[in-house]
């Protein structure tokens, strides 16, 4: 399959507004999305999409009660595509389903120098996913614009918002599911956000019902690297300007409440994302979009490097590779995203806020 032109899929309006355009505009990769999704449920965790559908019914009532708005654009991206309401449901919860067996890759890192406040990560899935990565510009009625990267058909990802707040994310594979907003939903409600008190609240007072990472940064220069889970989120403050995460916790706070099951790729990469952030720059030394994308392209102790390609090593239900790298500028409000592995290409998509 030839790979597809990334372009900015622009919405705006109400909430039926915002999901009847996404879904017609995407229904066809909405549709291969529920396909892929069928395919790794069963692969993961054994179970068919019929169950899996079952099994995401009761993650509804949570987002009702921490995010009831957000149904109704659903419905709506379920009408404009096509497909049930419960398809676009199971696909936003489809980390509590699918992550107490298998987790993405995945590296984050939030840097702040010389005034300007960067978030950047690889996005690593499976390569059936590659096609159908969307990128969103969203200018809803009560809320600031946002701009989400992430896969059709799914409410938010990876992205940030005309405030200057953004947010990256870490799977983690643990069997830990509780009370709270589902993870993409969560990162929805981030994204609309006004300021990163809110933002942070999001991990605190709803609360998250599965285990993740949430990097999440201000334009004032602020980062906090949040451990999410249903309980209190543990919390990596910036370090010099740096947070770094890939994919298990080691917060105390959170690493206290719950088991990981991490990936042997995910320390190597976050030592290496450390040498390269911490080590060799010093905090004067000038940074600009095209230095993070080589970051993100590093094959540094290649197969476990933050640049993933394909393993066959590996599993072939475990054969993870980078189908994205996202790098934002949150001081200017700027989103540039390589699709693909970012040591293949510089084509780079870039979307702006005002």
């Amino acid at each position: 399959m030839l790979q597809q032109l990334l372009t900015v899929t622009e919405l705006g309006g109400s909430r039926r507004e915002i999901g009847l355009a996404h879904g017609r505009t995407h229904a066809r990769l909405i549709q291969r999305s529920l396909e892929v999704y069928d395919r790794l449920f069963h692969d993961f965790v054994g179970i068919r999409w019929v169950r899996a559908r079952v099994e995401a019914a009761r993650f509804g009532r949570m987002i009702e009660r921490g995010f009831p708005e957000i149904l109704e654009e659903m419905d709506a991206i379920a009408e404009g595509a096509g497909v049930e309401p419960i398809d676009i449901l199971t696909l936003n919860c489809r980390s509590e389903i699918s992550l107490t067996r298998a987790s993405g890759g995945c590296s984050a890192f939030a840097l702040q120098r010389a005034g300007t406040q960067w978030l950047a990560q690889n996005w690593d899935w499976r390569t059936d996913q590659l096609h159908n990565v969307v990128v969103l510009k969203i200018q809803g009625e009560n809320s600031a614009p946002l701009v989400s990267v992430g896969e059709a058909g799914m409410v938010a990802k990876i992205g940030l918002n005309a405030h200057g707040i953004g947010v990256c994310l870490n799977a983690i594979r643990s069997q830990t599911c509780g009370e709270g907003l589902p993870i993409h939903v969560a990162l929805r409600k981030i994204l609309e956000s006004p300021d990163l008190e809110s933002a942070l609240a999001v991990a605190s007072r709803d609360r998250v019902c599965s285990p993740a990472h949430f990097l999440v940064a201000s334009a004032k220069g602020e980062a906090v690297g949040l451990e999410v889970h249903p309980g209190e989120p543990g919390r990596l403050p910036a370090e010099g300007g740096v947070v770094t995460h890939t994919n298990h916790l080691y917060a105390p706070d959170a690493t206290a409440q719950v088991e990981d099951f991490p990936r042997a790729d995910s320390r190597p990469r976050l030592a290496r994302l450390d040498a390269l952030l911490r080590r060799e720059p010093a905090p004067s030394a000038p940074m600009d979009e095209r230095a993070l994308f080589e970051i993100l392209a590093d094959h540094d102790g290649e197969p476990l490097s933050i640049c993933r390609h394909f393993n066959p090593a590996q599993p072939p239900e475990e054969r993870m590779e980078t189908l994205f790298g996202v790098v934002m500028n949150l001081t200017e409000r700027r989103l540039a995203v390589r699709h693909g592995k970012p040591c293949e290409s510089e084509e780079t998509l870039v979307a702006t806020l005002a």
